[in-house]
């Protein structure tokens, strides 16, 4: 019976595990996504710049229609990040949550390995965010 009960714990931890992990990659994979659609990473320049010139030289635009494109296509850049900027403060909280939940299961010395490796993909996705502007 007590055999029984440390399966069933055993197998709950590791579901328990399995969910954050999805909640981490999940986070994960929508930032690699962003940046995919946003600007590739390599590019000289950003990917909606690449998308007006595109657009520019396909359409024949004039300047002012080029103009009027880039205005349209930074707006529309603008109100996309502010949609999901609430969704971005929730998968923040769920992320917390969901690390609060892995630490509790670690012992003293996995603690200060997982705050190294939580440190390290934080700097990793600040940096990610943090880059300059590209060039018009």
């Amino acid at each position: 019976m007590m055999e029984n009960i440390g399966t069933k714990s055993e197998a709950a931890i590791l579901m328990l595990v399995v969910f954050v992990l999805g909640i981490l990659l999940g986070g994960l994979g929508s930032h690699a996504w962003e940046e995919h659609m946003w600007s590739p990473p390599g590019a000289p320049r950003s990917f909606s710049h690449q998308i007006i010139s595109d657009l520019a030289d396909e359409l024949q635009l004039s300047a002012d229609q080029r103009k009027e494109l880039s205005a349209i296509v930074d707006d529309s850049k603008a109100q996309i990040r502010a949609a999901y900027a609430p969704a971005d403060a929730q998968r923040e909280q769920l992320r917390q949550q969901g690390s609060a939940r892995i630490r509790a299961i670690l012992t003293p010395d996995q603690l200060p390995k997982f705050d190294a490796y939580r440190q390290r993909i934080d700097e990793q996705r600040k940096k990610a965010t943090d880059r300059p502007p590209p060039p018009p």
